[in-house]
């Protein structure tokens, strides 16, 4: 007999997504998480805490709202749970997600509708919640954001002060981070925003 998991996989197409959200534990415990593939039946996450196999879940994600569901695996980083919704609810998520597919939304943390470019000076500081500022190097650069490179990576959702612009942690990569600003600036007139605070007068 095939198990729920595999049906659920055969029956729902899991898009690759870059969404964030929420989740909240047993524990009532709430945490930052990124969804990084969903279905009407299920979804995986990029989360900073773990969580055990039958575990149910509540997860909060932008643009589709609360989803609940149970654990069914655990990996490095994350975990994907099975949702628990009626028939009709999930005929609604996948009527949802095609909507959303068609306005390119489910990728929006990935959208390069601001062209990047590769910074002329790319040392930079990263100030963390506690205080602490660490070296890093931004890889490129947008009005929108950033992708950077540094030796301590924050969970996604952290505030951030890149230099001395203020952002949050969106998505992890191999190198470090990638970071979206709390607004658009002017890279023409801001580019000392990004330097490191010990050269900044």
């Amino acid at each position: 007999m095939e198990n729920v998991q595999t049906t659920d996989r055969r029956r729902h197409y899991r898009v690759a997504v870059s969404l964030l959200g929420r989740y909240m534990l047993p524990s009532q415990n709430e945490y930052p998480c990124q969804v990084l593939n969903i279905s009407p039946g299920g979804l995986a996450l990029s989360t900073p805490t773990s969580a055990e196999i039958g575990d149910r879940v509540v997860v909060y994600v932008d643009h589709i709202g609360r989803i609940e569901g149970s654990v069914s695996r655990v990996f490095d980083g994350g975990f994907a749970i099975l949702t628990h919704v009626s028939a009709r609810k999930r005929e609604r998520l996948a009527e949802q997600l095609t909507w959303l597919a068609n306005r390119g939304i489910l990728s929006a943390i990935e959208d390069r509708r601001h062209d990047r470019a590769e910074p002329s000076l790319s040392g930079s500081t990263l100030t963390l919640p506690d205080g602490r500022e660490i070296e890093c190097t931004m890889l490129d650069i947008s009005v929108s954001g950033a992708s950077v490179a540094c030796p301590e990576i924050p969970p996604i959702g952290t505030q951030v002060i890149l230099g001395r612009t203020r952002g949050r942690v969106v998505r992890h990569h191999a190198e470090g981070i990638a970071i979206e600003f709390d607004g658009q600036v002017d890279l023409a007139r801001r580019t000392g925003h990004f330097a490191p605070r010990r050269l900044i007068a």
